[in-house]
């Protein structure tokens, strides 16, 4: 993590009161939580509409802290602390993580997208541990503030970053690649998410574009070449270089054989077809995923066999395709992080080709931010349910309904529910079980389905 003297502190971003009776202390790491400082870190507080950081700063130094930020326009800054004036505390972390990154002897690697980007973090820094130092965005640390305190822990002796960029609206990834510099950019797909915001899958590929602005003319912009929305916006006078993956042969990394399993997948890839990579995770998506970290790996020297002991390896963070054993011989695809209608669709799609002669039954719930047509998307999304290969199709949720109304044209009503209580699902759903069941639950995060994996596994 950062490790500054005020006065390097100081040289790093604009600084408006003089410091310099406090230039000797040194601060390690930043907070800009006041209950979870740490000894010697700069607490950075932030004016927020019903709370202001800024009247915890005395108490968070007293905790341990060895300095504040402050920004000017609040009144009040106490002289008697090593209390550092700022035009702007928020952007003030943004210009000292950008500082601090590219002080470090380090690459970066970007990775953003619709749907995978976090998935193909945890592949990604898997992959490079291999041979590098590597650290990577934990939990959702992926946005204007996020990413800064991402970039201000990392070590002085990583060698590899992973960082996760995320977004709400154009010019956010922007914001983020040019903070970063990345030496390589990921872009994994696009989706739905966000149509709400953006209103277009094209708005949403021209706001995922933005992650090359941060980018060196060494640099490699890699993305999903079955994409035509990306290989569009693709021309041969871009700044940087371009390599593509994806499943199509025309991509530069693509599959030559997929074999699907019950814990995941074995593929092998057209520049190595000697070497079979493993990869523990479940679903034909991930093997794109995959490809994705391999090619990143591939640009900084990281062979493929070890590329594969890499993938072999990865652990995804919680609540992604995550295997959980339930009582009585039920197991349950606990995707409930996030949704959209293509990785719904995907995840359906892996629960129905699964071979297995055990019942399927699919829990959904809502998929957010969505747009005009979020009724729309949801019905589809139901009627693209194979009523041959799922058994069973329960709902939740207000716009869950239109998931049932689209599922019952096929499956008929007896064998698709729906409900608007939680609890009431779960008692129904339990009240069919059987035994040695395989369940997929999978929903947008605000959904909080983990509850209904949770259930069943009491």
């Amino acid at each position: 993590m950062i490790r500054k003297t005020i006065e390097q502190v100081a040289n790093m971003i604009n600084i408006e009161n003089d410091v310099t009776r406090w230039h000797h202390l040194l601060i390690e790491g930043v907070s800009i939580d006041s209950r979870k400082v740490q000894k010697g870190c700069l607490f950075i507080p932030f004016a927020g509409e019903n709370t202001d950081g800024h009247q915890y700063v005395r108490q968070a130094i007293e905790n341990g802290a060895g300095a504040a930020l402050w920004q000017k326009d609040i009144s009040g800054a106490p002289e008697d602390l090593p209390v550092l004036i700022v035009e702007n505390t928020l952007l003030a972390l943004q210009q000292l993580a950008k500082a601090y990154r590219d002080s470090l002897d380090i690459k970066v690697v970007g990775i953003t997208g619709s749907n995978g980007k976090t998935t193909v973090k945890d592949m990604t820094a898997s992959v490079f541990a291999e041979k590098y130092r590597v650290q990577k965005t934990e939990g959702n640390f992926n946005n204007h503030i996020g990413l800064p305190l991402t970039m201000l822990s990392l070590r002085e002796d990583t060698e590899i970053a992973v960082l996760e960029m995320g977004m709400s609206g154009r010019g956010e990834i922007e914001l983020l690649s040019k903070l970063a510099s990345p030496d390589a950019a990921i872009i994994t797909n696009i989706g739905e998410s966000h149509l709400k915001d953006l209103g277009s899958r094209e708005a949403i590929a021209e706001a995922k574009m933005e992650i090359t602005s941060g980018l060196s003319e060494e640099g490699t912009l890699l993305y999903l070449g079955d994409e035509p929305l990306l290989t569009e916006r693709i021309s041969d006078e871009v700044p940087f270089q371009t390599k593509t993956f994806g499943l199509n042969e025309a991509n530069d990394l693509y599959p030559v054989s997929v074999e699907q399993t019950e814990t995941g997948s074995i593929f092998s890839i057209n520049q190595a077809a000697d070497v079979k990579f493993e990869l523990p995770v479940l679903g034909r998506h991930n093997v794109t995923n995959a490809l994705a970290a391999v090619s990143a790996a591939s640009l900084f020297d990281v062979s493929y066999e070890s590329a594969a002991e890499g993938l072999r390896k990865v652990q995804l963070t919680k609540m992604r395709m995550e295997w959980v054993e339930g009582k009585n011989g039920i197991r349950i695809i606990n995707d409930a992080y996030n949704a959209s209608p293509t990785s719904v669709k995907a995840a359906v799609a892996l629960l129905a080709d699964l071979a297995s002669s055990s019942q399927k039954i699919v829990v959904l719930g809502d998929m957010l931010e969505l747009g005009l047509d979020e009724e729309l998307f949801h019905y589809q999304t139901g009627q693209a349910v194979d009523p041959e290969k799922i058994d069973y199709v329960f709902t939740y949720g207000p716009l869950g309904q239109f998931i049932a109304s689209g599922a019952k044209s096929a499956f008929g009503p007896e064998r698709v529910f729906a409900f608007q209580d939680k609890n009431e699902l779960i008692k129904s759903l339990k009240n069919i079980l059987k035994g040695g069941e395989l369940i997929l639950v999978k929903a947008s995060r605000g959904m909080k389905m983990e509850e209904v994996v949770e259930s069943l596994t009491l």
